[in-house]
């Protein structure tokens, strides 16, 4: 059995699980979520409380066990308290604003970039050089974090672009004459 799968989950009061035979929904404040499972993992629920087991003593059934119980963490997390990914824009003349579900970027080409949210994902732009993404799916909030970042990744010389919030990016020193 992995390491991870071991530690069982608390189940917060405003969380409502469903597990069925090959599917685990979760209910919460923020929203809803499902996860598809493979045969390999039973779930089991007693007062409040997940635990995960192999079903199988194979390798691949012993990781799917850890996978799973990271998986229904997260979107117990994610139904309750919700993710966050913060974004900064460094550079002259680089901004951006949300409108929607559409974040517009202008970030140095010669046009602006419309970028289109997938649902259940929200931006917000406390001033031009920051963008706040908000989702109860981690997944889904990190991937568009990485596809914003995408356009203009952090350059080495003079460090303009898309960085996360906390990322620290290393400047080379110039070539000398």
């Amino acid at each position: 059995m992995s390491k991870v799968a071991k530690n069982p989950i608390s189940i917060p009061d405003n969380v409502e699980i469903n597990i069925s035979d090959n599917l685990v929904s979760i209910k919460g404040p923020l929203g809803q979520l499902d996860q598809h499972l493979t045969g390999d993992v039973k779930i089991n629920e007693a007062d409040k409380i997940l635990t995960f087991t192999a079903v199988k003593q194979t390798k691949h059934s012993k990781a799917m066990s850890g996978t799973i119980r990271a998986l229904v963490n997260n979107m117990i997390e994610g139904v309750s308290k919700g993710f966050e990914k913060k974004l900064t824009l460094i550079g002259v003349g680089y901004r951006a604003s949300a409108q929607g579900n559409k974040l517009n970027l202008e970030l140095g080409f010669s046009h602006p970039i419309v970028h289109n949210l997938p649902e259940g994902v929200s931006a917000q732009t406390p001033s031009q050089t920051e963008i706040v993404l908000k989702s109860s799916n981690k997944q889904s909030v990190g991937q568009v974090a990485a596809e914003i970042r995408s356009y203009r990744p952090p350059e080495p010389y003079k460090g303009k672009g898309v960085r996360y919030y906390d990322e620290h990016v290393v400047i080379k020193e110039a070539k000398k004459a």
